[in-house]
């Protein structure tokens, strides 16, 4: 069978499915577990309705992933941050959850996440130049 490969800019949903459906199903052979993927999404939003703040990220095989945590300049330091993560991690540990995962680089916040219970287990140094980014686990529920 004759393949060619082709670059696609700016790729849409439907550009990226046959290849997330190829994994997904390879994924659920190989390791004989159902792919339970659930997003997560919780926004903190002012009075007018505006979001101030974010996270999200995916319910996978008993581990929450945050993806991105964002907090307006103007909540900082309030508390919002560790209000979001805590809900992200009750709803997952509800959710059967025991684990949870991120990474963020030296100059986001590995401060934050080390004050909230958070434990480094990988640092990629150089990446990007002249950075780290730091990969950080926290168990959800008793060993």
């Amino acid at each position: 069978m004759a393949v060619s490969l082709h670059s696609i800019a700016n790729p849409t949903e439907a550009d990226s499915k046959p290849v997330w459906d190829g994994l997904r199903q390879y994924n659920i052979v190989a390791s004989r577990l159902p792919m339970n993927r659930e997003d997560v999404c919780i926004q903190a939003r002012a009075e007018d309705g505006t979001v101030v703040g974010g996270l999200v990220g995916y319910r996978q095989w008993d581990w929450l992933y945050v993806d991105l945590l964002w907090i307006d300049d103007s909540q900082r330091g309030t508390g919002l941050g560790a209000s979001l993560m805590a809900q992200a991690e009750a709803e997952a540990a509800a959710a059967g959850c025991q684990w949870t995962r991120l990474y963020t680089y030296d100059f986001q916040a590995p401060g934050f996440y080390e004050k909230i219970g958070y434990e480094r287990w990988c640092v990629m140094d150089g990446y990007p130049p002249g950075h780290s980014q730091i990969w950080y686990r926290k168990r959800l529920t008793a060993a």
